[in-house]
């Protein structure tokens, strides 16, 4: 079964209505931000989306599809084209409330920015390889012109064959730069542009010895080589790192491992001793001074960088004290990870950096939306969210060149200049597309608080000033 969301501004509400007034995406110039023809406005629209089957018109039931609608009517003028996207998402199976966050967010983009007719076809990729396959086989078949998804690195795999053969172009949500190229461009955020951007702000503040704590996978090899090569680039040092197995529930002995406890601990009784033998006042207070003192003993680094999050990040977290890794002494550093809200209850990172995409456009989002549906949208809704406007605002472009007729069809993204130096302006702030194919973001820098978290760098407004930067 396949359906399509219809977009038709003359159709009103009778599941529920959808009450907006944001309107985000900008086009980013070389010497700052300006509004094109798309220029940020605030309106409202109030549309309906009908649950439908392709065959007989019947609502869907609950089983299939609880909350949203999709009308599968295509324009049936002969002298009207419609531009039509797919947008591969998992909406069964063990990822559905990713997917469906992910749709939902789609939906808002399409009622600010699609014109009167555009047409998006969501399609299960039910997060597993085949299903992305066969997604994307179904993409090209119904004569999509774009493709927006898949969410993981082994879905946008899967559809690479397919889609490069018929020279469509991908804008998947992986974070994987891996699988950037051929026409394929991954609009996910990159943990590599975090560690640059952490670890630059770090250096330009006076830090110079850095560690590392990450898992062993895909993510942490990422941020290694970035830390590494970042470090090497700027004349500081990576003197200790740890990629742990993604299995792992005891971090004890990782953290007393980094942390040189057993040496530092050594050192403190030997130091006790000596003082003990003296016996004279100034060995009586030296060695009053050492009560309450777990270790003696200069660490090898200045700054912790811990790229994870979660309950992971908090397991490694709480044992930061217990091995004498003293926040005022060791900065510790985070990728956007960190960008989760509540870890000013745990003191080890109180007043530690991390790197993450701009919040303002989100916390704007994710307040509309909340409104709208009832729920906080998935982190990963923001990627949906300006991939579909993204291609709205395309599919609108040069327009009035268009003539259609019965021997040609329209191209609606043949103009689609995805590689634009200026780039754009989404929900996260700036981003562009390398002629590589994966995302380039600016980013800003935060600070853990108790009550939560403080911009302290701001993300640059355009590329120009970055790229001079």
């Amino acid at each position: 079964m396949k359906y399509f969301i219809n977009h038709t501004p003359k159709i009103l509400s009778i599941k529920f209505n959808l009450i907006i007034t944001f309107l985000f995406i900008l086009w980013v110039s070389p010497s700052g931000v300006e509004a094109s023809d798309f220029k940020a406005i605030s309106r409202q629209n109030v549309a309906q989306i009908i649950i439908t089957s392709e065959k007989n018109n019947k609502y869907i039931g609950e089983n299939e599809n609880p909350t949203i609608v999709y009308h599968n009517t295509i324009i049936s003028s002969k002298n009207v084209e419609v531009p039509r996207v797919a947008i591969l998402l998992p909406l069964s199976g063990k990822y559905k409330k990713l997917g469906q966050s992910m749709l939902n967010a789609a939906q808002l983009a399409l009622f600010h920015f699609a014109g009167k007719n555009f047409e998006l076809l969501p399609l299960d990729t039910k997060g597993t390889i085949n299903g992305a396959r066969v997604a994307g086989a179904t993409a090209i078949r119904e004569g999509a012109e774009l493709i927006l998804g898949p969410v993981f690195n082994t879905a946008v795999k899967a559809i690479e064959s397919i889609t490069s053969q018929s020279g469509i172009t991908v804008l998947a949500f992986s974070s994987d730069y891996t699988v950037a190229g051929n026409n394929i461009f991954t609009m996910g955020f990159l943990p590599s542009e975090q560690v640059r951007r952490i670890v630059k702000f770090s250096i330009e503040r006076g830090i110079r010895r850095f560690a590392l704590i990450a898992p062993n996978n895909n993510y942490g090899q990422v941020v290694y080589n970035a830390l590494r090569s970042t470090v090497n680039l700027y004349g500081a040092t990576l003197t200790s790192e740890v990629l742990y197995d993604t299995n792992t529930k005891n971090f004890s002995p990782i953290i007393r491992g980094l942390a040189n406890f057993d040496m530092r601990q050594r050192m403190l009784t030997q130091e006790k001793s000596q003082l003990l033998n003296q016996n004279n006042n100034a060995a009586k207070k030296a060695l009053l001074a050492l009560n309450g003192v777990q270790t003696i003993g200069e660490l090898p680094f200045d700054a912790l960088l811990i790229a994870d999050g979660g309950e992971r990040l908090r397991s490694i977290a709480a044992l930061l004290p217990h091995y004498d890794l003293d926040p005022k002494k060791v900065k510790m550093l985070g990728t956007g990870q960190w960008d989760t809200g509540g870890l000013g209850s745990e003191p080890a990172l109180l007043g530690g950096w991390f790197s993450s995409p701009s919040s303002k456009g989100r916390r704007e989002f994710v307040i509309r939306y909340e409104n709208i549906y009832g729920e906080t949208p998935h982190r990963l809704a923001t990627l949906a969210y300006d991939a579909t406007a993204l291609a709205a605002v395309f599919a609108q472009s040069n327009k009035d060149d268009r003539q259609i007729n019965s021997l040609a069809k329209t191209q609606f993204f043949r103009d689609m200049n995805i590689t634009s130096p200026r780039g754009f302006l989404g929900l996260d702030g700036i981003f562009r597309f390398s002629k590589k194919g994966y995302v380039e973001r600016g980013l800003s820098v935060f600070e853990i608080k108790m009550r939560g978290i403080k911009l302290i760098s701001p993300a640059p407004q355009n590329f120009f000033s970055q790229d001079k930067g």
